[in-house]
Parts: structure tokens; sequence; C-alpha cells
């Protein structure tokens, strides 16, 4: 209403919904709790009500399938009507929605990678970080409009709303490793005590200087204030 551009938010609006189909039909497959879905007026997001220690390799799949889902859609359309809106569209939403800004699917798949790599913890805040700074390199390196403010203004929101909850969000990842018999094949070894090198999709073994303790026997001293190893 505001651009008057109506035919252009209806094409954008119809790639993001396929797209967002993409991520809601590999979700449903692996079985994801879907709270809502968020149609913007550039763009949707879709809000999951799940364990943060999910399989990394789920979360890639349904991360992947969006991209894909709308790649197809679109190549799909374009064998009964060619329209070059369209494509440029469509390449408009893949390039943005990859940009590693939370909470587009590029800050997700960073996250990912980062998760394969180092701790939660620094995933994370790494993300949250990367987020920041291409934020400002946007601001600095494309021309200033009304439809470019208001989405950089949206997303700037959701990034510090994220900063924000970082301690929650990590409590929330310790508290699941503690409430859930989560049967990771993989084993990393901490030497100390330290809960923040934790990592997704691996157990752990704590190595102090008088005993080794299991996860499970580090995380109780965090929440279980009833019980002492």
């Amino acid at each position: 209403m505001i651009t008057g551009n109506f035919k252009g938010f209806l094409i954008f609006t119809a790639i993001t919904l396929v797209h967002e189909l993409g991520h809601i039909g590999a979700a449903l497959f692996y079985k994801w709790n879907i709270e809502k879905v968020w149609l913007l007026p550039f763009g949707a997001l879709t809000i999951f009500r799940e364990k943060i220690n999910r399989p990394l390799k789920e979360e890639f799949w349904i991360l992947i399938m969006g991209p894909l889902m709308q790649i197809i859609g679109v190549n799909l359309y374009l064998q009964f009507d060619y329209n070059p809106d369209v494509i440029n569209y469509s390449n408009l939403i893949l390039m943005f929605n990859l940009l590693p800004i939370y909470p587009l699917d590029g800050s997700k798949l960073l996250n990912i990678c980062l998760n394969k790599i180092t701790s939660f913890k620094k995933s994370h805040l790494w993300t949250i970080y990367i987020s920041f700074l291409t934020i400002v390199t946007l601001l600095l390196k494309v021309n200033f409009n009304l439809i470019f403010g208001l989405i950089i203004l949206f997303i700037a929101f959701k990034v510090i709303d994220e900063y924000k909850n970082h301690n929650s969000l990590f409590n929330k990842f310790l508290w699941e490793r503690y409430n859930n018999d989560f049967k990771f094949k993989k084993k990393k070894i901490i030497r100390g005590k330290n809960v923040k090198k934790m990592k997704r999709d691996y157990r752990h073994v704590f190595y102090t200087q008088d005993k080794i303790l299991t996860e499970q026997e580090i995380l109780q001293r965090r929440f279980d204030f009833t019980r002492k190893i």
C-alpha cells in the first residue's frame, strides 16, 4: 500500500510462500513441531517449537529445502509463462535470504557450519556478531529507500532480540541435555568443567583434576539443587 507496487507484492508473496512451504514440508517429514508462520510484507518466517538439540542434519535439510523448493517452483512456472519479473524477484529473494543476518536462512546456514567446528555458545554469539556486521555493511553500501529501510529496521530488532536472549537460549540448550536422554554417537572430551565448550550433536566427558565426570553429572550440579554428587 505504501509503495503502490501491488503486482510486485503479489509476485514476491507467491514466491515467498513456495519457499516457506519447502521449509514446512521438510519439517513435517522430520516431525518437527511448527508453532506458527509469520507472513510479513517482505517475506515469511516459520517459527518452530522444537528442541535445540535436534540433529544438525535435520536442521540443514529443513533449511535448504526452502531455497530448493523456490527454485523448482519458479522453474516450473516459467515453463508455462515466461515472466522476467518472476525471475528478478526470485533471484532477489534468494540472494537476500542467504545473507548471514538473523533470522534469514543465511544466518541459519552459517550457524549450522559454526556448530560443526565450535561450541553451541560460540556459534550462536558469532552468528549474532556477523549479523550486526552485515547489517552495518549493507547500510554503508546499499542505496537507502523506504522498503530497504523497513526491512533493515525489522531485521535489526530481531538481531538485538536474539542477542538479549543469548543466555536464556544457552541455558535452554543445557537444560535439554540434562532433562533428556539424547543418544549422540560422537563424543567430545572437555578438560575441566566448562559447559560453555559443549557442542551440538556430541555427548561430553569432563576430565577434571580429581575425577572423570559425565555430562549428566556436570549438569546435575547446575540444575539439581536437591542432590549432591
